[in-house]
């Protein structure tokens, strides 16, 4: 049992006994506590009684909630530096959305356009059969924007680098055929020389990588040819920015103007998103569990535990004081249909988000006052002919309990409240 719900069974019990003014009226086995209006039916100067009426016992669902403050964003944001040398050109607008194979900036107009993966390109492709996960990358990018990349070995091939002699396969063609421009009216360009101490010895695909074959080379030399980058099948460090998806630009930390290599903005995702720090001790949220969330305006759009953070951090860290309770954070992604134009024009904003834990489908349930604590442990209803009846309680939730024995929906029970 997780602790929030350890604590709502314990206010629910405490709940019950207080509102009933539960009081012993025997010693001997099997003796009930009971409920202190029938004390105080013996007592008429007692002022102190609590009203006293009785309910219907429903069949409905019930679900335990709780509601934690939570910040509605974009996401952390993420540093974009160049690694080009020369000077910044153009930069977007604070705000803009940059997608796959458009740029994200310019320097020496040169653009570096924004391919999605999880690796950066770490070094200078420019080698027939070099083999990693950088050239994956490449690769999958350009078959996603429309470019035939040919074949790729399969994974356990060995491939050998040629480091010396190899030349893009797009200038040798053209070379060879004695183009002097290409369609466009620009002439080709001719390659440096491969990366310097580039391994000549066989190596191995790996899950994960792509190799740069002849065909792949050709690929990129056409896709420089239509963003106007000069077309040498060779890309350089500078040339893409590798980003998870779709970006936005949150800051700019450079100008037009300005010397390259350096920082130059932040970055976050394009879909808002809420981030709560919950009790570390909470079980009860899981991945994938429903939620709503309240905005500030007080409208209410749906969303999904979209992560559940592995990293345990202090409650002074999250933000708390300190000495308080270990936390970690969760991630919550709002429905876009339905939230679209409630989060329209917040960048930032604080939220409740009510999670949801368990459900209990058809049950019979009852107020938490109308539950008698027994002496022998346990807990009875009682009709309004006075009897008891022993029950089973089960999910407590706002204000109200799950109960099962041998009474009826429509069954009417004494309670306090």
């Amino acid at each position: 049992m997780s602790r929030h719900e350890e604590r709502v069974q314990s206010s629910a019990r405490r709940t019950a006994v207080i509102a009933a003014g539960v009081v012993v009226v025997g010693a001997a086995s099997g003796v009930v506590l009971l409920p202190h209006w029938t004390q105080a039916a013996r007592s008429p100067s007692n002022a102190a009684t609590p009203s006293v009426s009785s309910v219907a016992v429903l069949r409905t669902d019930l679900s335990d909630s709780v509601s934690m403050d939570g910040t509605l964003d974009y996401g952390a944001p993420r540093a974009v530096s160049s690694t080009s040398t020369g000077t910044v050109t153009w930069l977007p607008a604070v705000g803009a959305t940059v997608t796959r194979g458009h740029p994200l900036y310019r320097v020496d107009n040169r653009p570096a356009m924004v391919f999605y993966g999880s690796t950066p390109l770490y070094r200078r492709l420019d080698t027939v059969d070099m083999v990693g996960p950088d050239v994956r990358v490449v690769a999958d990018n350009l078959r996603a924007l429309g470019y035939d990349i040919g074949a790729q070995p399969p994974v356990d091939t060995l491939v050998t680098p040629s480091p010396t002699g190899a030349q893009p396969p797009t200038v040798a063609a053209r070379r060879s055929e004695g183009a002097g421009a290409d369609a466009d009216g620009a002439s080709p360009v001719t390659s440096s020389s491969p990366t310097p101490g580039a391994s000549s010895a066989p190596q191995r695909v790996q899950p994960g990588d792509s190799v740069l074959t002849p065909a792949l080379m050709a690929a990129i030399g056409r896709w420089q040819r239509h963003t106007r980058i000069p077309e040498t099948s060779v890309l350089e460090t500078g040339d893409v920015v590798v980003t998870a998806g779709a970006v936005r630009v949150a800051q700019l930390k450079a100008n037009s103007g300005d010397a390259a290599p350096g920082e130059l903005m932040s970055v976050t995702g394009t879909g808002k998103r809420v981030t709560v720090q919950a009790d570390e001790g909470d079980s009860s949220i899981r991945k994938g569990n429903a939620v709503q969330v309240t905005l500030p305006d007080g409208s209410t759009v749906p969303g999904r535990v979209s992560m559940v953070g592995t990293v345990i951090g202090s409650g002074s860290e999250a933000g708390g004081n300190t000495g308080s309770p270990p936390t970690r954070t969760i991630t919550v992604v709002l429905d876009e249909d339905r939230a679209g134009t409630a989060v329209r024009g917040i960048d930032s904003a604080p939220v409740q988000v009510q999670f949801t834990g368990r459900t209990s489908k058809n049950v019979l349930v009852v107020p938490v006052g109308a539950l008698l604590a027994l002496s022998e442990g346990g807990y009875a209803v009682q009709l309004q002919n006075g009897k008891l009846i022993k029950v089973t309680t089960k999910l407590f939730a706002k204000g109200l309990v799950e109960i099962s024995g041998p009474v009826d929906a429509g069954t009417r029970v004494v309670t306090s409240s």
